[in-house]
């Protein structure tokens, strides 16, 4: 399984921005998507994850009324809409697929993305 993000860029505070991350090759068997990122200096924090199919759908205490994480089953493609940016969301946002449900958990997930640089300017 190959994990491809995008959209990640440069904005600034208060502003919005949508991350995809997209799913390739044997993927029957994902169950659940999921973005972590890690800013400089600092471990990597789970942002949100969503089941595939059914109805588990868990946001971080940090992004929680902010952030929006969507599904394609179909297309095996999730989405992350960032709104109300703030600075301390800047870092790397990496995308990862789990045969199971693994929440924030990152050990859980078996398939990691590149990550994608998203910069909150002030």
């Amino acid at each position: 399984v190959q994990l491809q993000a995008s959209g990640g860029g440069l904005v600034q505070a208060g502003g919005s921005l949508r991350l995809l991350c997209a799913a390739s090759g044997r993927t029957e068997d994902i169950y659940a998507m999921g973005w972590f990122r890690q800013a400089p200096g600092k471990e990597r924090e789970f942002v949100a994850a969503t089941s595939l199919s059914d109805s588990p759908i868990l946001y971080g205490d940090s992004v929680t009324g902010r952030f929006v994480i969507s599904r394609d089953n179909a297309k095996k493609t999730v989405y992350l809409q960032m709104n109300s940016l703030k600075p301390e969301d800047t870092g790397v946002y990496f995308c990862a697929a789990g045969t199971r449900w693994s929440g924030s958990y990152s050990r859980g997930y078996d398939y990691w993305g590149q990550g994608t640089l998203v910069t909150v300017s002030s």
